[in-house]
């Protein structure tokens, strides 16, 4: 009687478990948008990703990306991720101000060099830095997937030469609608005006604006070096690409699915960042053979960008964490 019993009981556990492991092998698709180029790093990155967790998974879970603006910009795209209408999108970290003025930290112009990159990678891979971000994607219904690379930002005109700090003065410069974006065009003497992405190419070509600031690999993987003439190596800031999820969707994810999901996104953001640097030697290259003039600005120029821009830095300052502007400097020395 008493191994009857047992044996019912474990019948009734068995088949009472059989929907939820069913479920729990039970394939899933990812959506994931985001608004670069073909062939940039930030869209071959993903591309990794979704190989990545589809080799690891078996192909249990599937990543179906809509990418080059398909699904309208990164900010559009991390609002219906945020809704839950997507499973992630990714977004530039100025476009994040919209979401959270924290991610401003990140866009202060000259508050990161690139002697320092590996320095600020550690930190936000391993560091307290990642987990701070990770804190502020969490206050506004989103989890951090990845800290995609994307590089430092360069300004490039169609109809000026930009020898020197001074040749950037009234130029009508396209920026995103970052508080940090706009306050340095201006503290430049540059005129901003707002513009979706997907739209900076048309408005290059029509004139509504004459000037923009990117890296020299995205403008030329989205063919804007067809409008572009001229470009100096301003590194005016570094931008990031950051991979949200909807916190809710991540949240219903096995600890397994999860495991694979952070596994891929490492190993692809490794991959990603040694893929970057070809791609923006490559980019430099298309610059010179299209015939686009770069000044590569001697260091008292640079010097002359940091201090026009200090109000910037000091002003915005105040509405950011204490604590991000700290964790950030700790990685630039």
């Amino acid at each position: 009687m008493k191994k009857r019993t047992v044996w019912i009981i474990a019948t009734i556990f068995l088949l009472t478990s059989l929907p939820v492991l069913a479920l729990a092998q039970r394939p899933i698709t990812l959506r994931l948008a985001h608004p670069m180029a073909p062939g940039n790093n930030v869209t071959v990155g993903y591309e990794k990703f979704k190989e990545l967790v589809e080799e690891k998974s078996n192909r249990r879970i599937r990543i179906q990306i809509f990418g080059n603006c398909q699904l309208g910009s990164d900010r559009v795209t991390t609002e219906a991720a945020q809704a839950g209408t997507l499973d992630m999108s990714s977004s530039s970290s100025p476009n994040m101000a919209s979401f959270s003025p924290a991610y401003m930290a990140i866009d202060l112009p000259y508050i990161t060099d690139a002697a320092y990159q590996e320095s600020l990678y550690k930190a936000l891979d391993e560091g307290e830095l990642g987990r701070a971000l990770d804190r502020v994607a969490e206050s506004v219904g989103l989890k951090t997937i990845m800290f995609s690379e994307y590089g430092y930002r360069n300004f490039v005109s169609t109809s000026k030469p930009l020898r020197q700090v001074e040749d950037l003065r009234n130029l009508k410069v396209r920026t995103t609608a970052s508080p940090v974006e706009v306050a340095v065009a201006l503290e430049l003497g540059m005129n901003p005006s707002p513009i979706a992405w997907g739209e900076t190419y048309t408005a290059l070509q029509q004139g509504t604006v004459d000037a923009q600031g990117n890296t020299f690999s995205l403008l030329n993987d989205a063919k804007h070096t067809e409008v572009i003439r001229y470009a100096m190596d301003s590194r005016h800031n570094y931008s990031m690409h950051i991979l949200l999820m909807n916190k809710n969707r991540w949240d219903r994810l096995t600890p397994e699915q999860q495991g694979i999901i952070t596994e891929a996104a490492r190993e692809a953001t490794a991959w990603q960042r040694a893929e970057t640097i070809r791609l923006e030697e490559l980019a430099w290259q298309a610059f010179r053979d299209r015939g686009i003039e770069i000044t590569e600005l001697s260091p008292e120029q640079r010097a002359e960008l940091k201090r026009r821009t200090a109000p910037v830095r000091e002003r915005f300052a105040k509405e950011i964490p204490a604590e991000l502007l700290r964790l950030i400097a700790e990685t630039q020395k």
